[in-house]
């Protein structure tokens, strides 16, 4: 075999081996893709199942289960109430689903809230074992101020799928209602004067140069003309210098 027989035996060889090689390559790394995409799977949806049943469905499919929290719930003790990640999440096999667990209705007996102050609700509901949900406001005519007029469940009632108990509390009669009427061009003492009339009064007094408007003449005024005020309004005056 000459030399040159030789060089191009050796070549052919040479890249036989490389095409061998980079088969075996190629086919090591889709294996391995394979592999990963193979230990993914869909988290199944285990809510409203008991958590024995959740705990098998998720086993099934390579899933572990922790449970985070036990909540009181309209669904039955032991039932699945939520669930992490999602259903149809794509995760990978060995990982947890964390799941909240209802403990059932609450049993308590709510307590007779209605017309006790709203402190004394509150005070009531911690004996009670239940926590102040959400608190909504009235005027009444004949009510009496932070007064309970009205809850939520009512009482009495012992299945309660939320410890919550909203309230309507009373603010009391409305607040008289006044009209501002026109200060401007009057001297201070007829202004507190006119206010008076309507049971207001000047809460503040600024003095300032405005020309052509004779002195201790109101200039200007806060809220204006035609405001709804109340006995709380603040009136502020500018009397001319």
């Amino acid at each position: 075999m000459t030399l040159r027989d030789r060089l191009q035996w050796v070549f052919r060889m040479s890249l036989i081996v490389f095409i061998l090689a980079s088969v075996a390559f190629l086919s090591a790394l889709m294996a391995v893709r394979f592999a990963i995409q193979g230990r993914e799977v869909a988290m199944p949806d285990v809510v409203g199942m008991k958590a024995v049943q959740a705990q098998q469905t998720l086993q099934g499919r390579g899933v572990g289960i922790k449970v985070e929290d036990r909540i009181y719930n309209a669904l039955p003790a032991d039932v699945v109430v939520r669930q992490s990640p999602a259903p149809g999440s794509r995760v990978k096999t060995g990982q947890y689903a964390h799941v909240m667990l209802s403990l059932g209705p609450q049993k308590a007996t709510i307590p007779v809230l209605v017309e006790r102050s709203l402190r004394a609700a509150r005070i009531e509901l911690l004996r009670s074992g239940l926590q102040l949900g959400e608190i909504s406001s009235a005027y009444l005519p004949l009510g009496q101020d932070d007064t309970v007029i009205r809850q939520e469940p009512a009482p009495g009632t012992s299945d309660l799928t939320s410890p919550h108990i909203d309230l309507l509390v009373s603010l009391g009669p409305r607040p008289a209602a006044y009209v501002m009427p026109e200060m401007s061009g009057l001297s201070l003492a007829e202004a507190e004067s006119k206010l008076a009339e309507t049971g207001l009064k000047v809460s503040k007094l600024t003095f300032s140069p405005v020309p052509g408007t004779p002195h201790g003449t109101v200039a200007s005024q806060s809220p204006a003309r035609g405001s709804r005020l109340d006995s709380g309004t603040t009136i502020e005056l500018q009397l001319a210098e």
